[in-house]
C-alpha cells in the first residue's frame, strides 16, 4: 500500500511556500507519491481576471514540482482542468481512490483551508476518503491554531488529521504576489524556473523584452526551459566559462551568457528542434537530424540569437559546443571546454583536461576531440565531420 499526498490549489502562481510545504509533507508523512492538482474552477473563489490559462497554470505547476528533484515521487495531475463547472475536492478524491485503489490518501492544505474544511461540500466524504495534513509556519502557531479544529474533525467525522510545522514558510497570498509581479517585484517568492516561465509568457503584466534581459533574468528564463536535474551542470558550466575567460582574456559576461543558454533546448523533442532550425535557417546535416545530442546545440544557438538577442559570437559558441570545429574562436574554445569539464563532470581524464585548459588551450581542445572520437568508436557511432576536423586541427599527437 502506497501513501499518496494530494496537493490541490489554483497555483496562480506556484511559489516557494508551496514547495516548502510539499517537501515537509513528504518527509513527515513518508509519502511514496506527491500529486499536485491545479484547480480548474475553484469552488471557494474565482480566478482573478487576466490569470494565466489552464495550460499555463499546468505548466507552471509542473515546473515547480520538478524543482523538488523528486521525479520518482512527484507528479502533476490535470484531472480538475478537464472538469466542467466547479471542481470539488470530494469528486477529486473519489477519482484518486479509483486511480490508486487500496492506497492511503492524504489531502494537503494550509491553515485557512484547514480551518474551514467542515464548511466544504461533503466534508464527510472527503474525510472518509483521505487523511488531512495541514501545515503552518511554526510548531507553536500550528498547535494553538490547529488543535481545536483537529479535535472537532476527529470527533465529528472520525477524521485522520496530522498537523506539521514548516519553519520559515513563505507567507504571501497569491493575490499579493500577482500584484508584486505586475510591479516588477516578487521574484524572491518564486522558484527561478517558475519566474523565468512567467517572463517568457509575459504573465501577470511582466512584459519582459527577452532580447534585453538582465543576467539573472536570463538565468531564470533558461532554467524554465530545462529539467531541474540539468541546473547543476548549467551553473557549473557558467562558472567554469567565467574562470576560463579570466584566464585567457575573454569577456566573462559574454561567456556567462553563452553558458547560461548553451543547453536551453536540451529536452526539446526532435520535432521542436527541427522546427526551430527550419524557422531560423540553421542548416542541418543528416547526422544532426538523426541525433538528439547534436540537435540541441543547433536549436539552442538559434534561440540564443533570434529569441534572446545574442550576437554571432555567442551563436557560434553554442552552435559548436558539442562537436567543436577547426579554427575555433576563443569564445568557442572556452564554451566547448567549460561544457566538457565543469565541476559536475567525472571521467578518468577530466583532471588532465582541466589542467590543460588553463595551461595549453589548444591542447585541451585537442584532448577533448580525441576523447570524443574514442567514445564514438567504442560505441560504434558515426563521428561528426566537425569533430574530425577539429581533431585534425588541434589534436595532432593525440591517440584517437
Amino acid at each position: 500500500m502506497l501513501k499518496i499526498g494530494i496537493y490541490g490549489g489554483s497555483f496562480n502562481p506556484p511559489h516557494l511556500g508551496h514547495l516548502a510545504a510539499a517537501r515537509a509533507a513528504v518527509a513527515a508523512l513518508g509519502l511514496d507519491r506527491l500529486v499536485f492538482i491545479p484547480a480548474g474552477a475553484p469552488p471557494h473563489k474565482t480566478l482573478a481576471p487576466g490569470s494565466p490559462d489552464r495550460a499555463q497554470r499546468l505548466r507552471m505547476t509542473a515546473i515547480a514540482a520538478d524543482q523538488l528533484l523528486m521525479p520518482a515521487v512527484t507528479e502533476v495531475w490535470d484531472t480538475e482542468l478537464h472538469r466542467q463547472g466547479k471542481s470539488y475536492t470530494a469528486d477529486t478524491l473519489e477519482e484518486a481512490a479509483q486511480r490508486w485503489p487500496g492506497d492511503e490518501l492524504w489531502l494537503l492544505m494550509g491553515t485557512d483551508m484547514f480551518l474551514t474544511l467542515h464548511h466544504w461540500v461533503e466534508p464527510e466524504r472527503i474525510l472518509a476518503l483521505a487523511g488531512v495534513c495541514a501545515f503552518g509556519r511554526t510548531e507553536k502557531d500550528s498547535e494553538e491554531v490547529f488543535a481545536p479544529q483537529r479535535d472537532y474533525l476527529s470527533r465529528t467525522f472520525n477524521a485522520r488529521v496530522t498537523t506539521i510545522s514548516v519553519p520559515g514558510l513563505v507567507d504571501i497570498s497569491s493575490t499579493r504576489l500577482r500584484e508584486l509581479l505586475h510591479e516588477g517585484k516578487g521574484r524572491e517568492f518564486l522558484p527561478q524556473a517558475v519566474y523565468g516561465y512567467i517572463l517568457r509568457e509575459k504573465l501577470y503584466g511582466t512584459n519582459a523584452d527577452l532580447k534585453d534581459l538582465s543576467m539573472e533574468d536570463l538565468r531564470c528564463v533558461s532554467y524554465s526551459m530545462v529539467y531541474a536535474k540539468r541546473l547543476a551542470h548549467i551553473r557549473g558550466c557558467e562558472e567554469e566559462a567565467a574562470r576560463l575567460a579570466a584566464r585567457w582574456g575573454a569577456d566573462g559576461e559574454r561567456m556567462r551568457k553563452a553558458a547560461i543558454l548553451h543547453d536551453c533546448t536540451k529536452y526539446f523533442s526532435v520535432q521542436e528542434h527541427l522546427d526551430i532550425c527550419g524557422k531560423y535557417g540553421v542548416e542541418l546535416c543528416q547526422l544532426e537530424r538523426d541525433t538528439d545530442k547534436l540537435l540541441h546545440a543547433k536549436s539552442g544557438a538559434a534561440l540564443a540569437k533570434y529569441a534572446f538577442g545574442m550576437d554571432d559570437g555567442i551563436f557560434n559558441a553554442i552552435l559548436y559546443h558539442t562537436t567543436a570545429r577547426a579554427n575555433m574562436t576563443l569564445e568557442e574554445k572556452l564554451l566547448y571546454l567549460a561544457d566538457y569539464m565543469e565541476p559536475c563532470r567525472a571521467f578518468p581524464e577530466v583532471e588532465e583536461l582541466r589542467r590543460l585548459a588553463y595551461t595549453d588551450l589548444d591542447g585541451a581542445v585537442g584532448m577533448g576531440t580525441s576523447l570524443s572520437i574514442q567514445e564514438m568508436l567504442q560505441r560504434d557511432k558515426e563521428l561528426h565531420h566537425d569533430t574530425r576536423e577539429a581533431y585534425e586541427c588541434y589534436g595532432k599527437g593525440s591517440q584517437a
